[in-house]
């Protein structure tokens, strides 16, 4: 499940139901498409018992942050982009260079994962016509 037109206006930002928790936590990262294209993709992040969001890609050249390594280092989890080795804090999006990755919050609710964000979402790519 996921949100799609009519939940809520285009444009404006909401929380967009994406799916259970149960199903959702059965990954550490997922690629989540946005209505309005390629360029405005999450990853849904779950490390330990937690679940992250972020846009998909790398601020520096576009890299794909889902197919990043995630690890810890003082209580602080990263990815790092698989082309180029930059690194995002996933909550904060601060990186050790001076890059900053956009990040979403993420709420659980009544067992549902939403993610605040400005277009619909779904974990399926969006049909060619709903893109502009």
């Amino acid at each position: 499940m996921a949100s799609s037109p009519g939940e809520g206006d285009k444009g404006s930002v909401a929380w967009r139901h994406l799916g259970t928790a149960s199903e959702l936590s059965a990954r550490k990262c997922r690629l989540v498409y946005s209505s309005v294209g390629r360029k405005s993709d999450v990853c849904l992040f779950f490390v330990k018992g937690e679940f992250f969001a972020m846009d998909a890609r790398c601020p520096h050249s576009g890299g794909p942050l889902c197919e990043g390594d995630i690890e810890e280092a003082d209580g602080i989890l990263r990815v790092f982009c698989p082309w180029h080795d930059y690194d995002f804090d996933l909550r904060t999006g601060k990186s050790g260079t001076s890059l900053k990755q956009q990040v979403h919050e993420v709420k659980v609710e009544d067992g549902d994962v939403y993610i605040k964000h400005a277009s619909f979402l779904s974990l399926q790519p969006f049909p060619a016509h709903h893109k502009s």
